[in-house]
């Protein structure tokens, strides 16, 4: 039996990927959610192990793609996208004590800057404020998100009260500093060198440059006014009878 699809647009439009990758297109086709995508919903042992949605979206997922190499812009956009074509666009969360409801589907993409770019290649360049220091950087993949978050758990080992992430994703998205590639380089840089005027400055260029879906949405209170406000991905978000 055909299995009813649709094709999801990537924030990216498919310019970070090389000319070879099927990502390149710029969409994804997908299939709608049964039966079997809601038993991995409710895999336990996905659950305990923090590959639920990873999982899910394996299955959902037609096109012949390398899933770890999806940016998490676009993965963001295709999670959504699973969201509305299993449990629909409509999604209910409580705001200030009130349950209100949000139109997913509405929810905008926020697009690459396709001048910021060279045509597939997930490289682009920055200049820190307070040091007029050059680096360049990559939007993070789905693979690097496994990779910082094993190396999260491995210094979790070694200092349970340490918390690095922040630094450790910093680590990952920096691929050079003036010029230079070498891994231990920018490791060094970020520990020690990386002014914290000029983290924050890069990190607020990142949230407001890369490619992603925008989870915001215009409610209206029971008094009356509308206000805009970030949807919030709780537990119900894949879960709706929770």
């Amino acid at each position: 039996m055909k299995f009813p699809t649709e094709m999801v647009e990537l924030p990216s439009k498919g310019l970070v990927y090389p000319e070879d990758s099927p990502l390149r297109s710029g969409k994804i086709e997908m299939k709608y959610m049964t039966a079997r995508e809601e038993d991995i919903l409710t895999n336990q042992n996905y659950i305990k192990q923090g590959v639920v949605l990873d999982k899910l979206l394996n299955s959902l997922i037609v096109s012949k793609i390398d899933y770890d190499d999806l940016i998490l812009g676009d993965k963001n956009a295709i999670l959504v996208a699973a969201r509305i074509l299993g449990y629909g666009k409509d999604y209910a969360f409580k705001y200030k004590g009130e349950e209100v409801v949000a139109d997913l589907s509405k929810c905008p993409l926020r697009f690459i800057d396709e001048e910021s770019i060279t045509v597939g290649t997930n490289e682009f360049t920055y200049i820190l404020p307070a040091t007029e220091t050059e680096i360049t950087y990559k939007i993070l993949t789905n693979k690097d998100e496994k990779l910082i978050q094993a190396e999260i758990a491995g210094l979790k080992k070694l200092d349970k009260d340490s918390s690095t992430e922040l630094s450790t994703r910093l680590k990952y998205a920096i691929q050079s500093v003036g010029g230079d590639r070498e891994r231990k380089t920018i490791r060094d840089f970020v520990d020690n060198y990386l002014l914290a005027r000029d983290s924050r400055s890069f990190r607020e260029h990142l949230m407001n440059t890369q490619p992603d879906i925008v989870m915001e949405t215009t409610v209206t209170t029971s008094n009356g006014i509308e206000e805009d406000v970030t949807i919030p991905v709780t537990a119900n978000f894949f879960w709706p009878d929770l």
